[in-house]
Parts: structure tokens; sequence; C-alpha cells
């Protein structure tokens, strides 16, 4: 990894192009020092607007990607046609030239693509979208058998550093018995989730079976990402995909 960002490492075809950007490189001053792509947390709208096309200019990128309302639901919507910042947790597109694109700062990014090269798709997944199903939902909107599809996991608050309390413990377990091996005691007598596992058995029961990433922790690598849970008002690093 570089100090500008994460190009994950997964087999996808040569036409299919993915980043992930850090906290570093950017104009906003702290807290959001200075990386910051998210308009939503206070940060300046003049520097939000030069760090989104600083990223454009860096990583060549067709267009402006969309950016999207995130609201924890499981809105899927089409890059191509949505309007920006519609609210949804999740987009896809099948058309080159379209930059897939969600925020996080300890939810899960997940980005997709199909071993053809021929349809992408970013996804927003904190704890309350993963229980509700935005995977499932962003997999039915793709269209793409589940054998033909790739994922990365991108940086998210690694399984030593996500503690919860019983009830999120119960919205994956009720769901599916098996999700409770990603979860461990913690000393404060609660929980210690790992969003990486859940996503993949989340993945898994569809019969996606190609996942790779998945190994950071923005709670602990401080200072290459942002963590909402570590410092409350902090910015936001971003997730693409596109197709050339």
């Amino acid at each position: 990894m570089s100090n500008d960002g994460l190009v994950p490492d997964w087999p996808a075809p040569p036409r299919v192009r993915a980043f992930t950007t850090t906290r570093q490189g950017g104009v906003s001053p702290a807290p959001y020092a200075s990386l910051n792509l998210g308009g939503h947390v206070g940060d300046a709208p003049q520097a939000v607007a030069a760090n989104r096309t600083q990223v454009v200019r860096q990583l060549g990128l067709p267009g402006m990607p969309l950016w999207l309302n995130q609201v924890h639901g499981i809105t899927i919507v089409d890059a191509a046609h949505a309007a920006p910042g519609c609210a949804a947790d999740a987009s896809f597109t099948r058309e080159p030239g379209v930059v897939c694109a969600v925020l996080t700062a300890d939810c899960l990014p997940l980005l997709l693509c199909d071993k053809a090269g021929r349809a992408v798709a970013a996804v927003h997944a904190g704890w309350r979208g993963l229980a509700a199903g935005v995977i499932e939902a962003t997999l039915a909107a793709m269209q793409v058998p589940p054998e033909d599809l790739m994922v990365w996991l991108g940086p998210a608050i690694g399984p030593r550093a996500f503690e919860v309390g019983s009830e999120v413990r119960e919205a994956f377990t009720s769901h599916d018995p098996a999700a409770a091996a990603a979860f461990h005691p913690s000393p404060a007598g609660r929980w210690l989730a790992d969003i990486y596992q859940l996503a993949r058995l989340r993945l898994a029961r569809q019969g996606v079976m190609a996942v790779y990433g998945g190994e950071r922790c923005t709670y602990t690598e401080a200072q290459y990402f942002y963590s909402y849970r570590r410092e409350g008002v902090t910015g936001r690093m971003a997730s693409l995909i596109w197709m050339e």
C-alpha cells in the first residue's frame, strides 16, 4: 500500500480498475486531515470538492464517481442512471466509464466484479446494512451467477476493535446460527465482532467463494485510515471501481 491508497490484490480482468483511498494527501484541516471525501461530516465544502477533484485526476478516472447518500439500508442503484446524492448503499454498472463509489470510516466497503469484466459494484456495509441484506440485494441487482463473481473486502474496523452489544449478535445469529463464530466475548462483557467473517458468511451462502482482502483495521491503523469509532468527528475514505 502506498500513502495514496490501496489497489485490491485480486485477479480481476484488466479492464476492471479498483482503488481505496487513505486519509493522506488531501487539503482538509484537522479533524478531517487530510484527504476527506465525505461531504456530510462537517468539513468545508470547498476542501471536499478539492479532494474529490484530486482523486479523479490522480487516478485518471473517466468521470466524477457517483457519490451516494448512504443510509445503512439495502437500496442498490444503477450508477449509470442514478442521480448524485441519491439515498442508497451500493451501486453497480455494466457500462464502461462509470465509477461506482462508497464512503467509509469503519464500515466495510465491498468491491465486486464478474470474471468477464462486464459488471462491477461498490457496497457500503455497516453492521445494520449487512444484517439487513445489502450484499444479497447487490448480487440480485448485478444478475451475475455467483460462481462468476469475485469480491474484495476493503479496510474496515478489525475483529479485535469492533465491540458490540448482544443485539448486534442476535441480528446475525437469528438469520444464520453459523454467524455465532464471528463473535467472541469482550473483556467488558459485550462482544467483539468480525465484520469480515460476517460478510464472507453472507457471500458464501449466496455461492460467492472468490473473496479477497479483509486484512486491515481502520480503528488501529490511525496513520492511514479514518475511524468514526476512534475519532467521532472525522473524514471518510472512498472505495472506487469502474471499467475502462
